[in-house]
């Protein structure tokens, strides 16, 4: 099995034992109560959607697909995203390691991969009738839409003195992930594919793969408060509801838009 496979499915099982262990050992979260709520809402879907779809990637990319490997670059990019939540996000707690381990093997599955990726081959799997324009122009619309909002609390709270929608700290670091990971993702992404570039569309799928993911986690998140009385209904979840079903069509639209049968060769690796 090549590096980077043998990396992934590392990755793989650390994905599944830390969203079991945190299912099944909920009580070691020390956080405060709407917070565990949405650690709650990230293990349950890091185990019912993205532990398959990494699994769903790696099976087709052991046969040679450019969807496959799009995959797990998608989900190697959601890995690193979700741990660095974990690991700057949670409270001190027992599964500390646990995540300081996946956040890095995210991170050198992403950049392996990357690294021994042949555009060549993902310009020629891309369809021509892809709707590059349309996916590319939604990933920008939401890149800046985040940002606007993002900036807009902060300077609300900075210079007006207004209160944030959660914790100020915790506040921060949801606000410095996405500007600082998801906001460049969706941005660049979409801008390369509209000019329809081959890493255009790598980065863009990547992008999308992850934000889908993650507004996932923000919409169960969503209902998760809601049920639980932690917030009045319908809350955000009018926000996050529609952006993930959009999202996630944006995604599929992009993997759709590579040739199903197209085989990948890893080139020899740098020197």
């Amino acid at each position: 099995m090549p590096t980077g496979e043998r990396m992934a499915s590392l990755l793989l099982v650390l994905m599944l034992a830390q969203s079991l262990l945190g299912l099944l050992l909920s009580d070691q979260y020390r956080d405060v109560v709407w917070i565990k709520a949405t650690w709650y809402g990230n293990d349950w879907i890091t185990l019912v959607a993205a532990v398959p779809l990494l699994s769903l990637g790696l099976l087709h990319t052991g046969r040679g697909s450019v969807r496959g490997r799009l995959l797990v670059l998608g989900m190697a990019g959601y890995a690193v995203y979700n741990y660095a939540f974990y690991l700057f996000g949670a409270v001190l707690n027992v599964f500390f390691p646990l995540y300081i381990v996946s956040f890095l093997l995210g991170i050198l599955t992403l950049g392996h991969f990357l690294w021994h990726l042949d555009v060549t081959v993902i310009a020629n799997a891309l369809r021509r009738d892809a709707p590059v324009r349309l996916v590319g122009g939604y990933l920008v619309f939401v890149a800046v839409g985040l940002t606007l909002v993002w900036l807009g609390m902060w300077g609300a709270y900075a210079f007006a003195g207004r209160p944030t929608p959660i914790e100020p700290e915790a506040f921060k670091i949801v606000a410095a992930l996405d500007l600082s990971l998801m906001v460049p993702a969706l941005a660049v992404g979409g801008v390369m594919l509209w000019r329809r570039t081959s890493w255009g569309y790598v980065i863009a799928t990547i992008a999308a793969i992850q934000g889908a993911l993650y507004l996932l986690v923000l919409s169960v998140n969503s209902a998760i408060a809601i049920r639980r009385s932690l917030v009045s209904g319908p809350g955000e979840l009018l926000v996050w509801g529609p952006l993930t079903i959009f999202t996630t069509i944006a995604a599929i639209l992009l993997l759709r838009s590579a040739s199903g049968t197209s085989s990948f060769r890893q080139p020899a690796a740098h020197t």
